[in-house]
């Protein structure tokens, strides 16, 4: 054989050879690939259980006058309200994200009253039927019942108290985000929540920055040392100016933290949008801003359960007529502002956000 041939051949066996080692690592990656979504799938599915809820909302059905005559199609849990029959979504996804009041990075604390508080709170929910997404508002306020522990760890009991302080009766990681969402389920007739994602509110700048910023109105004036605003300028917010516009609040005017909840909800119906294109951009956003946001966030929703919520996502549907906010009273308490939701609304929010009509 001529050196020339035996250097064809030479070359053809290195270009087979890179072919495969190609297609090796292409397939490779696409079944780790399925093999990471459909795992986030079963462990996100196995998260929770509907048994309580279903019992409790049931109940209520009951104590609000509504007839509960059973049918041919009638299920455990179903509910008949305003003529309508409704059955429990089993598919329906819904994760609790905080927005812890510290500037740090998340750190565990000596003293299990000091885990700092949530001055946000959203439920964020998926619905897979029609490829939509829900978010609802939760007020700081609201008046639930909250774990008591002292400082040394020891339970006292419940109490009715504003919801934000459940985060600080913990270790300020996964014990405080725990006991959060135990009083977040409780307050919604014991739902099933899937995960949760508590953010301290100084990685605002790095989840605001990571989608080029945020353009919106200001929906009132905001006078502050490092931020001033006034109602319905336009402005992209970057950095710190996503901050504190977020978090900012003049604590000596009534209903202050009502006011900034609807500027969270604003920022986050404008920042769905932004992220769902860049999800469309690069399948790769959600896992590279979980590992951005690491150092600040304590979550229970793993790297698998990303990888599957993300390529889901993908497909979804938001807009501002998925946002939802709890209906009820904000009154002055004897020290501190305390809201009180209404039981028929959420009942019935309840009931359009997690539940479908049986036809």
């Amino acid at each position: 054989m001529s050196a020339k041939r035996k250097k064809e051949k030479q070359i053809r066996y290195i270009l087979v050879k890179t072919l495969l080692g190609m297609v090796v690592f292409i397939f490779t990656g696409a079944v780790i690939f399925l093999a990471l979504q459909i795992s986030g799938k079963n462990r996100l599915y196995n998260n929770a259980d509907n048994g309580e809820m279903l019992a409790a909302l049931s109940g209520l059905a009951v104590e609000m006058g509504e007839t509960q005559e059973a049918e041919e199609d009638w299920q455990y849990g179903d509910i008949r309200h305003n003529g309508i029959h409704y059955r429990y979504n089993e598919d329906i996804l819904t994760f609790l994200f905080l927005g812890i009041d510290k500037m740090s990075e998340v750190g565990e604390v000596e003293s299990t009253s000091d885990g700092g508080q949530s001055d946000a709170i959203f439920l964020l929910v998926l619905n897979p039927h029609n490829k939509e997404m829900s978010v609802i508002g939760i007020p700081r306020d609201t008046m639930t019942e909250v774990e008591m522990y002292d400082v040394n760890g020891a339970y006292w009991g419940t109490e009715k108290a504003q919801l934000a302080i459940q985060h600080g009766y913990g270790d300020g990681a996964q014990i405080s985000c725990e006991r959060s969402m135990k009083a977040v389920s409780r307050l919604f007739y014991n739902l099933p929540i899937h995960g949760y994602c508590a953010i301290n509110m100084g990685a605002i700048p790095l989840i605001n920055d990571a989608v080029g910023g945020i353009e919106l109105q200001a929906l009132e004036t905001l006078d502050f040392k490092d931020f001033r605003i006034k109602e319905g300028e336009s402005i992209r917010l970057m950095g710190m100016d996503a901050y504190y516009y977020l978090h900012n609040r003049d604590i000596t005017s009534f209903n202050s933290a009502g006011r900034r909840l609807e500027r969270q909800k604003q920022y986050l119906t404008a920042y769905a949008g932004a992220a769902v294109d860049r999800l469309k951009e690069d399948i790769t956003f959600p896992v590279s801003l979980y590992n951005t946001l690491s150092r600040y966030m304590v979550t229970d929703i793993t790297v698998d359960e990303i990888s599957y919520l993300a390529m889901q996502a993908a497909g979804y549907e938001f807009s501002g007529e998925n946002l939802h906010s709890l209906k009820g009273a904000t009154v002055q308490g004897e020290t501190y502002e305390e809201f009180y939701p209404e039981e028929a609304a959420l009942y019935e929010l309840i009931l359009e956000v997690f539940y479908e009509e049986v036809e």
